[in-house]
C-alpha cells in the first residue's frame, strides 16, 4: 500500500513582474544536500519564463532569484519557455522545455555543464504540420485513430493562414544512455512515445518521416484507466531501480467539473524501455487540498521532477497551475506496488514473488497533515495556449 504524504507549497508567485501571476510545473536536480529548482514563471498574459532556486534538503527554500533564470531569445520560443524537466548524462546536463511561439508549442533543449550557463540546442521534435502528422500515421495503419482525431483542437481558433505545426511536448530524458543512445520521452496526443539516437543531431527530416512510417512502434504508453481517459504525457525523469524504469506521469480526465490532472505511476524495462511492465490501476495522487483544486487552472497535480532522500522519494508538481507543491512517499513502497500490477508470464511469478519479498519490512511514512480541503470547484475555461 502507498501512502502518499502531501508536504503543501513550496513557492508561490511574487510581486516580481516576472512571476506576479503564478509558478508551476518544475525541473528538479538534486547535487548533494541541495535540490536546485528551475520553473515555469508566469506574468501576465500568459508570457513564461524560467524561475530559479534553491532549496536546503527536499523542502526549505534557501535562495531564489529575483529574475529570470532564462527567458526567450528565439522565434519559437518568442511568447514562452514553459514546463522545463532536466537530467544529467554523462557530464552534461540536458534541460528539455516547451518553446511556445503563440501558435504552436513544441519541445526543446538546452544544455549546461555546470547547471549555471545553459546553451540553447533549439527545438528537438519534427518540424510537421498536423495534417502531414495524419497523413503520415493513417498510412502506416495499426494506429489507435485518437492520435488523428485531433482537429478541433489544433483548428478551432487557428486562423486559416497560421501555419500549425504538430505540438509535440512533454520531452523527458532518461538520466542516463540506454544501450549507447541517448534516449527521451514525448508526448503527442493522446499517449506517450520515446526516441532513441546516438546524438541530437540525429534528429534530421529523413530521421522523422521514418519513425512516424513505424509510429506504433515507438509508443510507450496510451491512455488506458478511467483517470487518463482523455490523454496522458511524460512527467518526471525516469528513476532507475533495480527492477526497471519507474516512470511518473500525468493522466487526463474529463469528468463533470472539466479536465483533472492527476500524477500516476508506471514501470517500464530497464534494457528496453518501449516495454511496459506494469503501471498503477488508480492514480498516484490527484487535486484534494485548495492549491490543487483552485488557481489560475483548477483541478491540477502536474508532476515534472523528482528528488531522492533515502528511500523517500520526493514528487514536485504544478498546482492548479499556480504553485509548486510536493508530495511524498516511499520508493520501495512504489515498486513493490508496481510489482503487484506487473505483466508476467505463469512461469516468471516465483521469481517476481522473490523480488518482492525484499520489500516486505519497509518502514510506513508518517499521516498525511490536516489540511483544508475544499469543495469540488468548476475547472476554469482551457484554452490551447493552456494545454499540457
Amino acid at each position: 500500500m502507498i501512502e502518499v504524504r502531501k508536504e503543501g507549497i513550496i513557492l508561490s508567485k511574487t510581486e516580481s513582474e516576472f512571476e506576479n501571476e503564478g509558478v508551476l510545473n518544475p525541473a528538479v536536480m538534486r547535487v548533494g544536500d541541495s535540490v536546485y529548482i528551475f520553473y515555469r514563471a508566469v506574468q501576465l498574459w500568459n508570457q513564461s519564463t524560467i524561475g530559479y532556486c534553491r532549496l536546503d534538503g527536499p523542502l526549505t527554500v534557501a535562495e531564489r532569484w529575483e529574475k529570470p533564470f532564462m527567458i526567450p531569445e528565439f522565434d519559437y520560443e518568442s511568447h514562452g519557455i514553459e514546463d522545463p524537466r532536466i537530467t544529467k548524462i554523462d557530464d552534461t546536463y540536458y534541460m528539455s522545455y516547451t518553446g511556445y511561439d503563440g501558435v504552436n508549442a513544441r519541445g526543446a533543449l538546452a544544455t549546461s555543464k555546470d547547471l549555471i550557463h545553459f546553451e540553447k540546442q533549439g527545438m528537438i521534435v519534427p518540424p510537421i504540420s498536423y495534417a502531414h502528422f495524419v497523413f503520415l500515421v493513417e498510412s502506416a495503419g495499426r494506429v489507435n485513430e485518437n492520435y488523428y482525431h485531433n482537429h478541433k483542437f489544433y483548428y478551432q481558433e487557428s486562423d486559416p493562414e497560421e501555419k500549425i505545426l504538430l505540438w509535440d511536448k512533454n520531452v523527458v530524458f532518461f538520466p542516463r544512455r540506454i544501450n549507447g543512445n541517448l534516449v527521451f520521452l514525448h508526448r503527442i496526443r493522446p499517449g506517450i512515445q520515446l526516441v532513441s539516437i546516438k546524438n541530437i543531431e540525429d534528429l534530421t527530416p529523413k530521421f522523422w518521416n521514418d519513425y512516424f512510417q513505424n509510429f506504433q512502434d515507438h509508443i510507450v504508453l496510451d491512455p488506458v484507466y478511467q483517470h487518463e481517459s482523455s490523454y496522458i504525457g511524460s512527467g518526471c525523469p525516469p528513476i532507475e531501480t533495480e527492477l526497471g524504469w519507474v516512470l511518473i506521469y500525468h493522466g487526463v480526465e474529463e469528468t463533470e467539473d472539466g479536465l483533472v490532472y492527476s500524477a500516476c505511476a508506471a514501470l517500464l524495462d530497464l534494457n528496453d524501455p518501449l516495454k511496459e511492465l506494469a503501471r498503477l490501476p488508480n492514480v498516484l495522487f490527484t487535486p484534494e487540498y485548495e492549491w490543487e483544486r483552485e488557481g489560475d487552472v483548477n483541478n491540477v497535480c502536474f508532476p515534472t521532477g523528482t528528488a531522492i532522500f533515502g528511500d523517500t522519494l520526493f514528487i514536485y508538481y504544478g498546482a492548479a497551475d499556480s504553485h509548486i507543491a510536493c508530495a511524498s512517499l516511499k520508493l520501495s513502497d512504489l515498486v513493490k506496488e508496481l510489482l503487484d500490477c506487473i505483466k508476467v508470464k505463469e512461469n516468471n511469478i516465483d521469481t517476481i514473488n522473490g523480488i518482492k519479498s525484499k520489500f516486505e519490512d519497509t518502514p510506513k511514512v508518517k499521516e498525511i497533515p490536516t489540511v483544508k480541503k475544499v469543495a469540488k470547484t468548476k475547472k476554469n475555461s482551457k484554452t490551447r495556449k493552456n494545454e499540457k
